[in-house]
């Protein structure tokens, strides 16, 4: 993958359990819970199809421990391969919490397509 994904508007409601789907399945290594990422992603709000966060944007790929991020990504990422890219849909209870908790994407839902690049 050498490009940005696109992100289409979602239909319906918002999903109230995190959605996993697989766009290109990976030929390499396999995510495990717990285990150093390195990807590439770009973020969306599901409600308004605004994009609030892309490591395309900034020109390189972003490396953490999977332990380190939100619980969608933490049980999203498993089981991917190097080479893939997965979309994950995660409802507030899986990403940062309900409204009022004190981030600015509190209480919705967020769509992140995840391109993993490396894992260790």
């Amino acid at each position: 993958m050498t490009s940005k994904p696109e992100i289409d508007f979602p239909e319906g409601p918002a999903p109230t359990e995190l959605v996993i789907e697989d766009l290109v399945i990976g030929e390499g290594a396999e995510a495990l819970p717990g285990a150093n990422v390195e990807v590439h992603y770009v973020g969306v709000e599901f409600d308004t199809g605004e994009e609030f966060d892309s490591s395309w944007n900034r020109g390189e790929s972003i490396e953490f421990p999977l332990r380190g991020l939100i619980q969608g990504w933490q049980e999203g990422i498993p089981g991917m391969r190097v080479g893939g890219r997965r979309k994950l849909t995660i409802p507030p209870e899986q990403a940062y919490g309900p409204a009022g908790s004190g981030h600015r994407l509190s209480g919705k839902t967020l769509i992140f397509v995840i391109d993993l690049l490396a894992t260790r």
